[in-house]
């Protein structure tokens, strides 16, 4: 009994170190582009490096392993992610800036109503944006076809847009009432569940080993075996 505590603890270790890892490597990164180069590029290998984490069959992975999956992804989506990002962000920035206008400004019934279909937008669109680039980093297609397929999944998955749903708010609510989780984890740690959702509801190809069918349409995995 001892002894499976203990292997489990160094596992839950091993995944803990993991995350802050790629949480550092996330601000280096970010810094590297000037933020504004390097944001959605680091988003984006945040994805791609839990994705590759859950392939591999050993998931004890150093901090050199974590660090190289990153920072492979990291220059392989400096363009691509910009381009997928930027449009997701100019859309958040319009709804913010629509539910500061009716739900700060005196506008009776209709201005509480529209704040509150505006929230529910809001929380759709969190969750749409999570899962989009959960989706990107598993097929190798064109932006128009990852926000097709993130919209079917939403819709065809119900359980896993429902857990993150919950994933979402719980984020939120966590970052209020503990506010060092954002310094010390940041998006790393949200990241990290919304893959383990998808890849345990989401049944998305990419998430499970690929077959000789699926290959072609599935992003390589960046794989951190061959640098142990």
């Amino acid at each position: 009994m001892l002894r499976s505590f203990a292997v489990g603890y160094e596992r839950f270790c091993r995944v803990v170190l993991m995350i802050a890892v790629t949480h550092v490597a996330f601000l280096v990164h970010t810094l590297m582009g000037v933020v504004v180069i390097g944001l959605f590029p680091s988003i984006s290998a945040t994805y791609t490096t839990y994705r590759t984490w859950w392939l591999d069959e050993d998931h004890s992975w150093s901090i050199r392993q974590t660090w190289t999956v990153f920072h492979r992804a990291w220059k392989d989506e400096l363009a691509g992610a910009n381009r997928f990002g930027w449009p997701q962000a100019l859309l958040w920035l319009l709804l913010m800036f629509d539910y500061w206008v009716v739900n700060f400004h005196d506008a009776g019934t209709l201005g509480y109503a529209s704040a509150g279909v505006l929230l529910i937008g809001m929380v759709f669109y969190g969750l749409f944006c999570s899962l989009s680039w959960a989706v990107r980093a598993n097929f190798n297609e064109s932006g128009w076809w990852i926000v097709r397929m993130t919209l079917q999944m939403v819709i065809a998955r119900p359980l896993c847009s429902l857990c993150l749903t919950v994933l979402v708010i719980l984020t939120v609510c966590a970052w209020m009432t503990w506010p060092g989780l954002v310094p010390a984890f940041g998006v790393a740690l949200p990241v990290f569940f919304v893959m383990m959702i998808v890849g345990k509801f989401g049944k998305v190809p990419g998430m499970a080993r690929p077959t000789e069918d699926d290959k072609p349409r599935l992003r390589l995995q960046t794989t951190g075996t061959a640098d142990k």
